[in-house]
């Protein structure tokens, strides 16, 4: 037995056996998939793709290394923040009209950060590309779910999945040769087309349900909790060129944070109905889950903003080449996907295993690495932390879900989205800011050898074609200082990449197989 509602764009069946909840013809159900695949690859694009463009963007704005980081820190961030509305959003707009205005605002978003003169106007219209992006990849999903019978779930998400890792091989590939031949700028408005023919697309291949029901946005727990993550990723930013706690801006920052995260707990654990239910944390799995997500995060996206200003500044790669090593890291992600669906006739656990002990790897190997790195290396490095990625990434979300209670399933997976975007935020804001601070250190050591009172630099076969005897020639060892001085820094912000990865194994034998009894 089913029971029927005519809607526009549809019938909304609700029905517990096979039948999709949203009856569509079979041509219909097709131009929705094509509709969500182009529109989660633009949104993967613009995330991956700026990853190319950092190095262009740091010299067209005049901006330093921890301050062009922001640009993708902040759009996380937002993204973060965001994606835990979309449920209220659905039921209080419809699936459709969210979708549509999503994509809209996230087209005219990403126009604007090509467009955009100044480092702070870069940094604004990437919260908002971030915020107005955030549902339209849980929300893309989801449609799937409702449009396509259950017995070719499986079927769609593994497309909907091998799909979402075109946007992070094309897009960087393209951006860095873009870049290198028109500016940075393009960048984002290669991504713009794509953006718009999914808004436009949406507009007319999403049905509209008619079944909203009336429910309220806990506005104390989220504003509360956006401040106190936003406070902490302003410190992070802006701790080292501030001199950490002795700048009063970092000292009021940190209390805004603390204050912001006590009102958010204690709210969270006094309300009927909290923006984030406490309840999820009853669940032993759920929570290992979310400590391995936390650590996921952090080794994900940090290594695309660490790695192309090191190829660029410290290796002279090209911003195309820059890309092209940025794209080997999506092919990888593909392979490790397609492999983890073979993979789950196995313990999960060793899939997670497997996946951190080559994001171990790859850390040492970059650990190790110096200024005469080979393109080929750099480019299986990549391929290696793609690999990883898309073997961790499954196995995390089925033992982490397995046994959790269906009902809070929604919300779970909007938590499990903000802990892996908070590791990326604030991890890579650590590791640039420990980037920075070796740099300056080591430089001031490196410096003070150069000395008349240093007799070896009197030796001809020490100095070579250095000399300094002129300004020219102070002045190119002090750029080979700063350079071999970062290159050091790369190598211990690489090394607490490996410390992470590590520290995720102990957490990975913690789990319980993931296997609901009965």
């Amino acid at each position: 037995m089913c029971q029927v509602r005519q809607g526009r764009g549809g019938t909304d069946v609700t029905t517990d056996q096979d039948q999709p909840a949203l009856q569509l013809t079979f041509p219909r159900r097709i131009f929705v998939l094509v509709t969500v695949l182009v529109a989660s690859s633009a949104f993967n694009a613009a995330t991956f793709s700026v990853a190319a463009i950092l190095p262009q963007i740091q010299g067209a704005l005049s901006a330093t290394q921890d301050e062009v980081s922001w640009t993708v820190t902040f759009n996380i961030l937002a993204t973060a923040v965001t994606m835990p509305m979309t449920g209220w959003l659905v039921n209080k707009y419809g699936r459709g009209n969210v979708q549509f205005w999503s994509l809209a605002g996230f087209t005219a978003s990403t126009i604007m950060c090509g467009l955009s003169q100044s480092l702070e106007g870069l940094v604004f219209w990437r919260l908002v590309q971030g915020s107005m992006g955030a549902p339209i990849q849980p929300l893309g999903q989801a449609i799937l779910l409702d449009v396509f019978p259950r017995h070719q779930h499986g079927l769609v998400i593994s497309i909907f999945g091998t799909t979402n890792t075109i946007g992070p091989v094309l897009g960087p590939t393209f951006a860095g040769y873009l870049a290198e031949a028109y500016g940075w700028r393009w960048g984002f408005f290669m991504i713009a087309p794509v953006a718009f023919m999914a808004c436009m697309a949406a507009r007319f291949a999403l049905p509209e349900d008619i079944r909203r029901k009336p429910v309220s946005l806990d506005w104390i727990g989220f504003i509360s909790l956006s401040v106190a993550i936003a406070s902490a990723q302003v410190l992070l930013s802006r701790g080292q060129r501030l001199d950490w706690f002795e700048a009063t801006e970092i000292r009021i920052e940190a209390a805004l944070a603390l204050l912001s995260l006590y009102i958010f707990i204690a709210h969270s654990v006094t309300a009927k109905s909290p923006f984030l239910s406490p309840r999820l944390l009853l669940d032993r799995n759920y929570v290992i889950g979310l400590g391995l997500i936390l650590i996921f995060g952090m080794l994900n996206f940090t290594p695309m903003v660490l790695i192309p200003p090191l190829l660029q500044n410290q290796l002279g790669y090209p911003d195309g080449l820059i890309g092209f090593v940025i794209s080997f890291r999506g092919a990888g992600v593909m392979s490790g996907s397609f492999l983890s669906i073979f993979a789950q006739r196995f313990d999960p656990r060793l899939g997670m295993c497997a996946g951190f002990g080559m994001q171990i790897i790859s850390g040492f190997w970059l650990a190790s690495l110096n200024l005469n790195a080979s393109l080929s290396s750099m480019c299986a490095n990549a391929y290696l932390q793609g690999l990883a990625v898309g073997l961790i990434w499954t196995p995390i979300v089925t033992t982490a879900f397995r046994t959790l209670e269906p009902q809070l399933r929604p919300e779970a997976i909007s938590v499990l989205h903000l802990m892996r975007s908070i590791g990326s935020s604030f991890f890579i804001s650590i590791t640039v800011a420990e980037i920075v601070r070796t740099t300056t250190a080591n430089y001031s050591r490196m410096v003070e050898m150069l000395s008349p009172y240093n007799k070896v630099l009197t030796e001809p076969f020490a100095m070579g074609a250095w000399t300094t005897e002129t300004a020219a020639g102070m002045a190119t060892i002090a750029r080979e200082i700063n350079r071999q001085a970062a290159m050091l820094g790369y190598m211990n912000a690489f090394l607490l990449y490996t410390a992470m990865s590590i520290a995720a194994i102990p957490l990975v034998l913690m789990l319980g197989s993931g296997r609901r009894p009965g």
